[in-house]
């Protein structure tokens, strides 16, 4: 017997409080769609249409998420099973869309470059506790209509592990989905064994641009995994409450799911309700403010509650540097992700609102996440580790350090930190007296040095060139 921590922030009636508001306001407001192959599929199934508003009712919403899938495989770059979305299963990574990125061997914060994507993924590819590569930039040295393409295949070279990624557009997105079946061998392989997650977002509230469906169409249609989740701002694109707030969200992505499910009935979809206050004093998006995480928290129960998988964000943080601050802002958020369920957790390595990409608090946040691995774990309670015999043997004033129990369970009953500091002052001290940024920064020196990712083929590095010089150039030549 396991005994795990119990987390719940909404009651059952106020989550369906929540999903009855959306429902309603899906049905009786609607949203403003700007795709007319989306909207002929929103008429086709009895959807009400008129100009750009879609009204779409609530037994159409229903239907549509009970065929949704509630769990689904996701592979490695190489065909293995990586990652099984749905359900309480919890798997962290960083966030993508950083203009700047604090250069890990200067401490620079200059504007982010393609290899800042690559170095990301290869230290998520390093990490125990990274399971998907992100960039965690949005790249300057590429042409920038490209730059999710170079994005990824920054990130393809450098980590076998799941890519979660944006696309501008359904036509980059057609490179990028190109670019995987290379490595996956063909577009076929890669439906049957995606290791491709790619995030699309409406605009709160209740917009849905043409590139956002486009997107969305294209996904399902390729039976790769969707996610669409808003990026709301409490009081400003979003009501200036949280429950206000997770209705607008909900409805904004569950008309996604509508549309996924009507394009390709059963294609994978993963929601989410992301987004955060606006601090009234500096009128900022406020990553590390609790109502942040009370937020993405909610929407992870009430996806829960509908049994389809849901996208959040964690790890991230407004300081402008690694620090107590976004150490305890990060911590908060990882613990209330992975405790509530979160299935694809985000923004790790987030600074600075978003603004800036940090792979040293990305790899901080990597012991964070172990250690909240370890408390989730919870406490077993069976004979073995009641250990009674081995009690009643060692007796009063004995000591169980030379004990076989003990040997043989201290390392899955004890987490063992990495970066963590347990030494005594003296041998602290002796050892450089380091604070645990400066461990951090050493560590993640030495990771880059040492771990090398596995290669892909000669024949696939050079269809990824010729692929990606031939979108340079045909963007180029539509500008001469």
């Amino acid at each position: 017997m396991t005994t795990r921590p119990i987390f719940q922030l909404l009651s059952t009636e106020g989550r369906q409080a929540i999903l009855e508001q959306a429902y309603r306001l899906l049905e009786t407001n609607g949203v403003s769609v700007f795709c007319d192959e989306a909207k002929k599929y929103f008429a086709d199934n009895g959807c009400t249409v008129e100009g750009d508003n879609v009204k779409i009712p609530a037994p159409l919403v229903k239907k549509c998420i009970e065929s949704a899938p509630s769990m689904f495989q996701v592979y490695d770059r190489n065909g293995n099973p990586a990652m099984q979305v749905g359900g309480r299963n919890t798997y962290v990574g960083p966030g993508p869309t950083c203009p700047n990125f604090f250069d890990i061997y200067t401490g620079e914060r200059r504007p982010s470059k393609k290899n800042d994507a690559a170095l990301t993924a290869r230290l998520v590819d390093g990490l125990e506790h990274m399971d998907f590569a992100m960039s965690l930039v949005m790249i300057s040295d590429a042409k920038k209509e490209l730059a999710d393409i170079h994005e990824v295949d920054a990130m393809i070279r450098n980590t076998t592990k799941p890519i979660v990624t944006w696309a501008f557009n359904a036509e980059n997105l057609q490179t990028i989905i190109d670019l995987c079946a290379v490595v996956a061998g063909s577009l076929e392989k890669l439906q049957e064994k995606p290791f491709l997650i790619v995030y699309c977002e409406p605009t709160t509230p209740f917009l849905h641009s043409k590139d956002a469906l486009e997107k969305l169409i294209l996904l399902a249609k390729n039976k790769i995994p969707c996610i669409y989740s808003p990026g709301m701002i409490m009081g400003a694109t979003a009501p200036v409450t949280i429950a206000g707030t997770l209705s607008v969200g909900m409805a904004d992505s569950l008309a996604g799911l509508v549309l996924s499910q009507l394009v390709q009935e059963g294609t994978p979809f993963i929601g989410g309700t992301g987004g955060g206050p606006m601090d009234m004093r500096t009128m900022q998006h406020a990553y590390g403010s609790p109502e942040f995480t009370l937020l993405h928290t909610g929407g992870i129960e009430i996806f829960h509650e509908l049994d389809i998988p849901v996208f959040t964000a964690a790890g991230c943080s407004d300081s402008k540097v690694e620090d107590a601050q976004s150490a305890s802002e990060s911590m908060l958020q990882i613990f209330s992700a992975m405790a509530s369920g979160g299935n694809i957790i985000h923004d790790v390595g987030f600074m600075d609102a978003a603004i800036t990409g940090s792979a040293l608090s990305m790899v901080m946040c990597d012991e964070l996440v172990g250690q909240v691995k370890r408390f989730l774990k919870g406490i077993e309670v069976d004979e073995e580790h009641l250990a009674e015999e081995v009690i009643l043997d060692v007796g009063a004033g004995g000591n169980f350090l030379s004990e076989e129990h003990t040997m043989e369970l201290f390392r899955e009953e004890i987490w063992a930190p990495t970066l963590t500091n347990r030494e005594n002052y003296e041998a602290w001290e002796a050892a450089g007296a380091k604070t645990i940024t400066q461990r951090a920064h050493d560590y993640t020196i030495n990771l880059l040095e040492t771990h090398v990712p596995e290669e892909l083929s000669d024949s696939a590095l050079a269809e990824l060139d010729r692929l990606v010089a031939a979108k340079d150039q045909s963007f180029q030549s539509r500008l001469d």
